[in-house]
């Protein structure tokens, strides 16, 4: 009797007390009331990990972003409770992003000025206008274009129209040019400093008259043969003499022989002076020896990750963003404190880049500002380094397709045959079309390709002598309270 185990009563004969008693009557299972935990199995406690890591490092990273931002936002907003003039225009600035190379989204660049430079700029009430490139040289001929407009309105060949004249907001050209002045340019990514630099060397030392480049490509593409009457249509090359087929085969693109403008001292140029650059075109023969002052560059740094072998990259960047916001901050706290020094650019042996694409031999091998964000060429696609190739090659299907494409709308032209069902359907183009069509893609592959020359990571910055006393860069401004360090 005394060996025998004495049963224990059912749970539920067992006294309650406490929280179970009280959580007894809710209607809560006696089951879950008698549940013991127990520690997560194995799988379990890899996915908690997991996830709680990832989740944490987000969580950290969209914190810090917020406090970066806001510690410069509260640096710089009492400039925007400063009261203005009604007539007073706030102060403003000019933001280029060409595209970047590889990426059919050309707007990245100004995607990244709006994300992380931006809100420091709104916050001290300072205005911007943005310029994207949408193909390559976009912002290289919009630079030069607006330098040869202000020169012409200087040396009196052009006028402000009437329109203009009579708007309120109107200020004179001298006026005009001090506001650019105070303002200043924003240049997101090495593409772009490349294509604004090589501007402002075309727009300084290029002649003012007014050339229209459709008409003086079309003057030059008017005797290539290619629309020219061939004898034996049926038979488009086949039959050909060799000396037919010379004249109706298209030269590359990069052919110096039958596009000058793709020679080196026009897609390569750099320049060594200007007391030998006279401008041609102007009022005055005499050489400009003195570039005026230009608006100070801010320089922000951007690299865009784009590519399979680049998606750890990515990744990082995805949970590193505090990184982008504090570099996009301390870019927009040096534009709004408005502290300059001059470009440091070292004396060149040779300013001429070697048409081969080689390096310039130089005094010393650092090229000082020019050589801004220069790692971020390494992150370009490789496949762009045959760029000029695929052109060409493009260029090439296109003419090998042309003549049939002509003779189809030569022949219903002149009536000699009937249009078939197809053609019915879908109108083939006419001879004007054709002629239309050719200038347009001789003129897109023309400026794709001349544009790709200034931005190659082979092809260095262009300078001119003179822009060393008219450049200013903006610099991190002497504030003791500038102690912002990111947490551990």
């Amino acid at each position: 009797m005394a060996n025998q185990k004495v049963e224990k009563p059912p749970s539920s004969l067992q006294r309650q007390t406490g929280v179970r008693m009280v959580l007894s009557y809710t209607g809560i299972p006696p089951s879950w009331l008698d549940k013991r935990p127990k520690l997560p199995s194995r799988n379990w406690l890899i996915f908690l990990s997991v996830t709680s890591s990832v989740l944490g490092l987000y969580i950290y990273d969209r914190r810090e972003c917020k406090r970066i931002k806001q510690t410069y936002i509260d640096k710089v907003k009492h400039l925007s409770e400063v009261s203005l003039d009604p007539f007073e225009s706030p102060r403003k600035v000019t933001v280029y992003g060409a595209k970047w190379p590889g990426d059919e989204e050309y707007d990245q660049g100004i995607k990244y000025f709006r994300k992380y430079v931006k809100p420091i700029l709104v916050a001290a009430a300072i205005d911007y206008e943005m310029i994207p490139g949408k193909r390559y040289g976009d912002i290289a001929n919009r630079v030069a274009e607006d330098i040869r407009r202000r020169r012409r309105l200087d040396q009196g060949l052009d006028q402000d129209s009437d329109a203009r004249r009579v708007l309120p907001t109107y200020m004179p050209v001298p006026e005009r040019e001090k506001r650019e002045l105070d303002g200043g340019v924003v240049i997101i990514g090495r593409p772009t400093f490349k294509e604004y630099m090589a501007g402002l060397c075309k727009g300084w030392t290029e002649g003012l008259q007014k050339v229209d480049p459709d008409e003086e490509l079309s003057r030059e593409l008017e005797n290539d043969n290619h629309f020219d009457e061939i004898e034996e249509s049926d038979n488009f090359g086949d039959e050909s003499t060799p000396a037919e087929a010379s004249q109706s085969k298209p030269l590359p693109i990069s052919s110096q022989a039958a596009f000058p403008v793709f020679s080196a001292v026009h897609t390569r140029r750099t320049f060594k002076s200007s007391a030998t650059q006279p401008e041609s075109g102007s009022s005055s023969s005499t050489p400009l020896t003195v570039i005026p002052a230009q608006p100070p560059l801010l320089l922000v740094p951007f690299t865009n990750y784009i590519g399979i072998t680049q998606i750890p990259l990515m990744i990082w960047g995805f949970f590193n963003q505090r990184h982008k916001v504090r570099s996009g901050a301390e870019a927009g706290y040096r534009l709004v404190k408005n502290e300059t020094r001059p470009i440091e650019v070292p004396e060149f042996e040779d300013c001429v880049v070697p048409a081969t694409g080689s390096a310039e031999k130089t005094l010393s091998a650092n090229h000082g500002d020019l050589d801004f964000d220069k790692q971020a060429e390494g992150y370009y696609k490789k496949s762009l380094n045959t760029f000029a190739e695929d052109t060409d090659n493009i260029r090439q299907k296109y003419y090998d397709t042309l003549p049939k494409k002509l003779a189809t709308a030569r022949e219903l032209a002149r009536g000699t045959r009937e249009h078939t069902k197809d053609e019915y359907d879908n109108p083939p183009p006419t001879e004007v079309e054709l002629r239309a069509e050719r200038l347009k893609k001789e003129r897109r592959w023309r400026d794709d390709v001349a544009g790709w020359e200034i931005i190659k990571p082979t092809s260095n910055v262009q300078w001119d002598e003179r822009l060393k006393g008219a450049l200013r860069i903006f610099v991190e401004p002497h504030d003791p309270n500038n102690e912002d360090t990111e947490s551990p």
